[in-house]
């Protein structure tokens, strides 16, 4: 081989190291292994133990539908009756248990799922049960905050959602949708 042909070579090898150890820095899962468990983050794992929101009843309140943790934030500017403010704080109490509840069912399940992993897996069968029991529990927890905006529309008047709206910036008052009779 011709000094200049080395002299390639060995440039394009100097050339390529650097980029394959920035391609693998760059990997968006990089540290993420260190998690107690692997597929939650200290703060889903905080949310979820917790009973917090995490976002899941976003298809109720942006639609109009008030959630009880932010009608008793606005329980003031709502004008909430002391009936009013009692059943909203007991439909937020129950809520919130409820996700504790399946909070803690979810992250055990992930624990799970994370373990089995760590011991080299298994059948399908028993990852197609794991994960569906998560689904399962997400769902669940789902419905739960979904369902209390259901049930706190039935609480508030036409008027107190409207201006709930109005105050947490979605629309202008007089925009709420019809409300329904719901039975739970």
């Amino acid at each position: 081989m011709s000094l200049w042909r080395a002299r390639l070579v060995l440039g394009a090898i100097l050339m390529v190291t650097p980029l394959a150890s920035t391609v693998a820095q760059q990997s968006p899962y990089a540290g993420l292994e260190d998690r107690r468990i692997k597929a939650l983050s200290e703060e889903q794992l905080e949310d979820y133990l917790s009973g917090a929101g995490m976002g899941l009843a976003l298809a109720a309140e942006l639609n109009g539908l008030p959630g009880p943790k932010h009608v008793l934030e606005l329980a003031d500017s709502l004008e909430l009756s002391a009936d009013q403010r009692a059943r909203t704080v007991a439909l937020f109490r129950a809520m919130q248990a409820e996700a504790i509840e399946l909070g803690q069912a979810i992250v055990a399940a992930e624990a799970q799922l994370d373990e089995w992993f760590r011991n080299g897996g298994g059948s399908t069968a028993d990852l197609a049960a794991l994960t569906t029991e998560i689904g399962m529990l997400q769902g669940s927890l789902r419905y739960a905050h979904l369902s209390a905006h259901l049930t706190m529309q039935g609480i508030l008047t036409n008027t107190q959602v409207d201006r709930y709206r109005r105050l947490r910036g979605y629309a202008a008052e007089g925009t709420a949708p019809q409300r329904h009779n719901h039975q739970h």
